[in-house]
């Protein structure tokens, strides 16, 4: 459901006692599986139920620089809006943003600067 991104399934799931955070054999939660197919609607409904979006895969890597790394821009924001960490993993979504040139989203990456 999460990589075919069907949103209202996974919804009724996670609200009848599927975990959240439930990951698969490599460590991918559903965020993670969403994220890199690109669902932003999938997304959002584990973020509006708790989901982890900072939760590293068995390989270190964090959903947001998935999203990053395959151009699903809806995504990387939904995850930012969600509290997705852009530095979290290896490489940070800061770091693949750089690699592909994708400058465009390394404002949507920043941390909003508490100063003002």
């Amino acid at each position: 459901m999460a990589r075919d991104g069907d949103a209202a399934s996974l919804a009724a799931y996670v609200d009848a006692g599927v975990p959240v955070n439930l990951t698969n054999d490599s460590g991918d939660t559903l965020v993670m599986l969403a994220a890199y197919h690109g669902h932003a609607d999938a997304v959002r409904v584990l973020v509006a139920r708790g989901a982890d979006v900072n939760r590293l895969n068995d390989r270190g890597q964090a959903p947001v620089a998935g999203a990053v790394f395959k151009g699903e821009d809806d995504v990387v924001r939904a995850l930012v809006e969600g509290g997705a960490d852009p530095t979290a993993g290896h490489p940070t979504a800061v770091d693949t943003a750089r690699m592909f040139g994708r400058e465009d989203l390394l404002g949507v990456l920043r941390s909003p600067d508490p100063a003002g």
